[in-house]
């Protein structure tokens, strides 16, 4: 009964645009799930998960169908980011951001470059890995006499760089938003190093650590454009894909810690002596704890999909696309992810309530849906979205489309 509820409550797109990949995501997940813990504990790179995703098709799905590719809409996308997130949430973060830097090609290059990169993503079975943390600045460019740019530095938080084919680096030539370039540079490139240096609490398996280059040649041909970053409010929208994949990584994580925690509570745990009932899923107060939590949860996802469906509606809009337009879709986006978080957040410490000091127990790996989620809501501060909002709501001033948000 659990797994029919929750599946009608994560799927979030037309049952039709999901029929052609359920089999292989389903599949993809179950395989996931198997070592799931062991990976979490043990850290690194997934390569034999990674091999699956590329193995699996799945990766092209956001590249046109004139390339080779899926044509899938960024709904469809983003609700198999949050069932893989279910069973793995590293996994569903690297095809999550496989996306984004497709998505990169899409709003930044040439017809030229999307032809070629797109093309040979598909063909050669890329894996895209990116150095695109525009806080960090410790990444600096200069040009040579024959217009080559040369990189040499360090970038942090280089989701997917290990085990990938090409690069998706950004990095800044002047203050402006304009003077930041966004190329397309061959992970085995002489210069470039990717460094096995992620340690964070959660998110174990996404590769995050830092990506250094030592005079690293970048021709001309490979920065993206025209029409390039900051170039229009399309451009821009790079930035809010990046934030739908995190709130969706957060939903998928409160989803798989509610129902490995229903399931064990239906197999594991003992009633309470004092409960009066014959077995735990009759104990009045575990059933009142999971309504409680489905319900908000419910609520968070059902806010998510609408909003999935506002970006496609804005994505389909093209170079039409105004910055009103696109500053109204933020608020909208920030809002989801906002409530996302504190709900996935409630969601995956209070499971323990309902399932009690042996499932702590580090076998079991209940613990890193939390985990996953913190390490995320920390991407960014949320309250600044919060207070966007507010602000638009009691101003009406709408967020710089060409800044963080």
């Amino acid at each position: 009964m659990a797994h029919t509820a929750f599946g009608r409550l994560t799927l979030g797109v037309d049952p039709a645009d999901w029929s052609p990949y359920a089999q292989s995501v389903q599949g993809l997940v179950g395989q996931l799930a198997e070592t799931a813990v062991d990976r979490d504990r043990q850290g690194g790179t997934a390569r034999l998960q990674r091999s699956w995703l590329r193995e699996s098709g799945l990766l092209n799905l956001a590249i046109p169908a004139e390339y080779g590719g899926g044509g899938a809409s960024w709904p469809l996308i983003l609700a198999i980011t949050r069932r893989l997130a279910e069973a793995d949430s590293s996994i569903a973060h690297l095809f999550g951001f496989q996306h984004l830097q497709v998505a990169s090609v899409l709003l930044f290059g040439s017809p030229a470059q999307q032809s070629e990169y797109l093309t040979a993503t598909v063909k050669s079975n890329w894996f895209w890995g990116n150095a695109v943390n525009a806080r960090d600045t410790r990444l600096q460019a200069s040009r040579d006499t024959q217009g080559v740019i040369v990189l040499q530095g360090s970038k942090s938080y280089c989701s997917g760089a290990a085990d990938s084919d090409v690069l998706a680096v950004s990095v800044a030539l002047g203050e402006r938003p304009q003077d930041r370039i966004f190329a397309v540079v061959p992970t085995g490139r002489a210069g470039i190093t990717v460094h096995d240096d992620w340690d964070s609490l959660g998110q174990r398996q996404t590769d995050s650590g830092t990506v250094s280059f030592e005079q690293v040649r970048i021709d001309p041909k490979e920065v993206l454009g025209p029409p390039g970053v900051a170039s229009s409010p399309r451009a821009t929208l790079r930035n809010i894909i990046g934030q739908l994949i995190l709130t969706d990584i957060y939903l998928g994580n409160a989803v798989g810690a509610l129902q490995a925690a229903i399931k064990f509570v239906q197999e594991e745990v003992q009633p309470w002596p004092m409960s009066g009932a014959d077995r735990a899923v009759e104990d009045r107060f575990l059933q009142l704890r999971v309504g409680e939590l489905w319900t908000q949860l419910r609520s968070a996802i059902a806010l998510a999909n609408e909003v999935n469906h506002e970006f496609q509606q804005a994505w389909e809009r093209g170079s039409a696309l105004t910055e009103e337009e696109r500053g109204v879709l933020t608020l909208s986006v920030g809002a989801s992810r906002a409530h996302a978080a504190e709900v996935a957040l409630h969601v995956t410490a209070r499971i323990f309530e309902l399932l009690g000091a042996r499932a702590t127990a580090r076998k079991y790996g209940f613990d890193r849906y939390w985990r996953n989620v913190r390490v995320h809501t920390l991407h960014d501060p949320l309250d600044y979205r919060r207070r966007s909002i507010g602000d638009w709501l009691l101003t009406g001033s709408i967020p710089d489309p060409y800044g963080y948000s």
